[in-house]
């Protein structure tokens, strides 16, 4: 297939080696003038336990790019979302689609850019990490999914799919896209808190002390997809079932014990979150992944004040007001 990737980052970056190495048509697009630069001067190298490799690609800015694509990737941090869709709108064929390969429900952002019938829902779960201009580490397979937002099976989602079983040869359609974002969302409030420390993911997930918390989360972020109607999907060692109202204590520990297991086989120890915090002082994508559930629970009059706490500690972190300890963590249970 011929892909635009917006976003060459961690995600962006590791699907866009692969598929090209595979021999699909791919161009990159990102704002990093330098990564843009050491990609056209040197290939895009991925380096981790996966596989060891560089593959030459196109990699454009924004502003150099020309041309039109049927099928453009987005895979830019979901704050940056309708900033990108805007962006990339230009080079957006008139039956093409975006596919949404972020964190969070940015389908909810994209569809009124550029219109419901060419936004494309993905789950993607796997660990990578933007290590410098050019390099990206891919740190762990994960789950990949692809599927309309209106739930059916179309002819472009299957060859989408087919196409993307060059990079994981486990990649799967689905007819409830929204089910895989929902449950990621669960977990990814798990991850922001897990974030709040510096321990690694299986480390903190592992903490007998704050096991009541995670599983407190989950319950909460599950219970605004249930107000919208929406029945999560379980991936990778989360089982949303576990941690739905009513469900047994037990059924989410151990599923908790599941994740752990998952996380420790990955070479990927921390978040992507953990990272923008400790190692590139950036903002997180906390308001677009978990400020919408917030805002969503409202709308719904489903109460969430651990997801709204967890928001406010880590502004707080990105404000160094307060460190990345177990104390913020602590704070987060009080």
């Amino acid at each position: 297939m011929r892909f635009l990737i917006w976003g060459a980052g961690a995600i962006g970056g590791t699907m866009g080696a692969y598929l090209a190495r595979a021999g699909h048509d791919l161009t990159l697009v990102d704002t990093v003038a330098d990564h843009v630069a050491a990609i056209n001067r040197s290939g895009l190298r991925v380096t981790g336990p996966i596989g060891e490799f560089t593959q030459r690609v196109a990699a454009h800015t924004p502003d150099d790019l020309a041309g039109r694509w049927d099928t453009i990737i987005l895979a830019t941090k979901a704050h940056h979302t309708e900033d990108a869709t805007h962006a990339l709108l230009p080079h957006l064929g008139t039956d093409g689609c975006v596919i949404s390969a972020q964190n969070g429900l940015n389908e909810l952002a994209i569809a009124p850019i550029v219109g419901a019938a060419r936004t494309v829902g993905a789950f993607v779960n796997f660990g990578a990490d933007y290590m410098e201009p050019g390099v990206v580490h891919y740190g762990g397979r994960g789950a990949v999914v692809v599927g309309e937002i209106d739930g059916r099976i179309t002819p472009r989602a299957e060859a989408i799919r087919e196409a993307w079983l060059d990079f994981d040869d486990r990649a799967i359609v689905t007819p409830n896209i929204w089910g895989y974002l929902w449950g990621k969302e669960a977990y990814g409030a798990m991850l922001f808190a897990t974030a709040l420390t510096n321990d690694s993911i299986a480390d903190a997930l592992a903490l007998p002390a704050y096991r009541d918390l995670y599983i407190a989360l989950a319950r909460e972020i599950l219970a605004v997809a249930a107000a919208r109607g929406v029945t999560p999907e379980a991936f990778d060692g989360f089982d949303p079932a576990a941690y739905l109202r009513g469900a047994g204590h037990d059924a989410a520990v151990r599923s908790l014990d599941d994740l752990v297991a998952f996380n420790r086989r990955s070479a990927k120890s921390h978040s992507g979150i953990w990272r923008d915090l400790a190692v590139r002082h950036r903002r997180t994508e906390v308001d677009a992944q978990l400020g919408i559930v917030v805002a969503l629970a409202r709308e719904a009059g489903v109460p969430s004040p651990l997801t709204a706490r967890l928001v406010g500690l880590i502004h707080d972190i990105e404000n160094g007001t307060r460190p990345q300890s177990p104390a913020t963590l602590g704070a987060l249970a009080t």
